[in-house]
């Protein structure tokens, strides 16, 4: 199986912790070369120490003139790209719908949404230049289930599954292919505080609403960032050239949220 990305040009959206490193540090061994963004000052200082091989920007991808700054930048300096990870997402608010504020609704939105589209915009003409190449774009399992008290996320996530569809047909001819991968529950830092809000929600305990979350799971266990990590890898290698259009799941088989 050919998995080689050796010399590959790979752009990773908020790579400086979780999710997003574990792919920007599975990139590094399969030897390609790699720019990460991210907001956060501290991670991307930690990231430098673990990879200092890895480029980066401090880029908020929410902002229009932040991503035209950042993909100006790789075009001066690689004249193309091959690969494009779309991994920069929040968790948003949790809360009824009936509770839910209009300026957490429009971060949520901005960020797993208009952030995809920013960066994807400023890298098409940059994958085309390189003869083709591969976006990943980050949704959930709330992307294809409903989920109860999050509805700014599971919007969104909804929305980054038309986006993928909608630009795998249209960037096909060009030998860009676009897939989406579905994490399901990732066990971190995040997915505690995810925990721990909903279990406030509902006015249970933590290891309660744990329990509760993974007795949705077929495998009955949460995903590493490193399972997403592989997955990633494998859709962009030469193994997975004819994969695109696609929503693949890494979730242990989520089989309903709430």
């Amino acid at each position: 199986m050919d998995l080689d990305l050796n010399g590959k040009r790979v752009v990773v959206t908020a790579g400086a912790q979780g999710i997003g490193l574990a792919i920007a540090e599975a990139f590094v061994a399969a030897g390609a070369q790699v720019h990460i963004c991210d907001v956060n000052d501290d991670f991307l200082a930690s990231a430098k120490q673990k990879l200092p091989q890895v480029s980066q920007s401090r880029t908020d991808v929410s902002s229009e003139s932040q991503v035209d700054a950042m993909f100006a930048e790789l075009a001066a300096r690689w004249g193309g790209l091959d690969v494009l990870v779309n991994n920069a997402g929040i968790a948003g608010p949790t809360d009824k719908v009936e509770d839910t504020d209009l300026a957490a609704w429009d971060q949520t939105i901005a960020v797993n949404l208009t952030g995809p589209f920013l960066c994807t915009r400023r890298a098409v003409p940059l994958l085309k230049a390189a003869g083709g190449g591969s976006i990943v774009n980050l949704s959930s399992t709330a992307g294809r289930l409903g989920f109860p008290l999050r509805t700014p996320y599971s919007a969104s996530k909804f929305g980054v599954i038309g986006l993928t569809e909608t630009w795998a047909m249209e960037l096909g001819p060009s030998n860009i292919r676009v897939n989406a991968i579905l994490p399901g529950i990732v066990a971190g830092e995040r997915q505690e505080r995810v925990i721990a809000a909903k279990a406030a929600s509902y006015g249970i305990g933590h290891e309660a609403m744990r329990q509760r979350l993974l007795a949705k799971v077929s495998l009955r266990s949460m995903v590493t960032a490193q399972d997403i990590a592989n997955q990633i890898i494998f859709i962009c290698s030469p193994a997975g050239a004819a994969i695109s259009g696609q929503s693949l799941s890494v979730c242990g088989n989520v089989e309903h949220l709430g």
